[in-house]
C-alpha cells in the first residue's frame, strides 16, 4: 500500500544516511583532541556535529575556503581543522597550534569501514515491494553507484545523482528538481530523507518535497518535519503522509 496522501517516491541522502563511515571521522578527530588533555562535553559534541552538517551544505565558509585554498588541499583541511577547533571550544591560539597536529594526524591514521544501517535493506526492500520509486541524492562532485554496488544497495534505486553532474548542491532546489525529472515525479508526491537539515530538510521545503530528518544521535531539535532514528520508523511516517 502506498503512502495515504499521495507519496509515491522517496529520495534519500547517501552519505550518512544510506552510508556510514565506522568509527565516525568526527569522534575519531574529537578522541584525539581529548586525548591531548582538552575538555569537551556532550553539549560541545553537539555543537560540532551541527556545525559539520552547516559547513558541508553549500554553507559561505566553505566556499570560502574553497575559493582560498583552491588546489591547496592540506591548506584547505588545516582550515577546516582549525574551524572545528573553534567550535569545540578551544580558543584562537590554541586552534591555531594544534590544528596541523590534528590534519595529520586524520591523515595518517583515520581509517574507516564502510556500513549500513542493520534494518535498512529489509525497509528498503518493503518500500520497493509496495511499489514506491526510489533514487539517492549526494552532494558529491562525481558519481557514486558503484558504492550502491558496493553496499548491496543498487537493487532498491533507480538511480543515483551526484550534484557535480548537474552543478547544483543542495539545499539548492535544482539539484532535487533534477532527480525529479529522472522518475518523472512531482515534488508533492515526494519525500526526501537525509541526515543534514541545513542541506536536506531546508533543500527539500525549498523544492517543495516533503522532509524526514534521520537523526539518530539527536543533534538537531524542532527540525520542524517529521524526525526518525532508525529507518523502521520510516514505515510508519510513509502511512502517517
Amino acid at each position: 500500500m502506498l503512502s495515504p496522501n499521495g507519496i509515491n517516491t522517496i529520495l534519500f541522502d547517501f552519505d550518512g544516511t544510506l552510508r556510514h563511515s565506522f568509527p565516525l571521522p568526527s569522534d575519531f578527530f574529537t578522541d584525539f583532541v581529548l586525548s591531548h588533555g582538552y575538555s569537551i562535553s556532550h553539549d560541545d559534541r553537539l555543537r560540532g556535529a551541527r556545525w559539520e552538517h552547516y559547513y558541508w551544505a553549500s554553507s559561505l565558509d566553505l566556499q570560502t575556503d574553497i575559493d582560498m585554498f583552491k588546489d591547496e588541499n592540506e591548506a584547505f583541511w588545516c582550515r577546516y581543522t582549525y574551524r572545528r577547533l573553534i567550535v569545540l571550544g578551544l580558543d584562537t591560539q590554541a586552534a591555531e597550534e594544534f590544528a596541523p597536529d590534528v590534519c595529520q594526524y586524520m591523515t595518517d591514521s583515520y581509517e574507516r569501514e564502510d556500513i549500513v544501517p542493520d534494518e535498512l535493506p529489509e525497509v528498503l526492500g518493503t518500500l520497493q515491494k509496495t511499489g514506491f520509486r526510489m533514487g539517492v541524492v549526494s552532494n558529491r562532485d562525481k558519481p557514486y553507484w558503484e558504492e550502491l554496488v558496493a553496499l548491496d544497495l543498487c537493487p532498491f534505486f533507480e538511480f543515483s545523482l551526484a550534484a557535480g553532474e548537474v552543478q547544483s548542491w543542495k539545499p539548492e532546489p535544482g539539484i532535487f528538481k533534477a532527480a525529479l525529472e529522472r522518475l518523472d515525479s512531482s515534488a508533492e508526491q515526494t519525500l526526501y530523507v537525509g541526515d543534514n537539515y541545513f542541506a536536506d530538510v531546508v533543500g527539500a521545503r525549498r523544492a517543495g518535497l516533503q522532509p524526514v530528518l534521520y537523526d539518530p544521535k539527536g543533534i538537531f531539535h524542532d527540525p520542524g518535519c517529521p524526525v526518525i532514528t532508525n529507518f523502521d520508523e520510516l514505515l510508519k511516517v510513509v502511512q502517517s503522509n
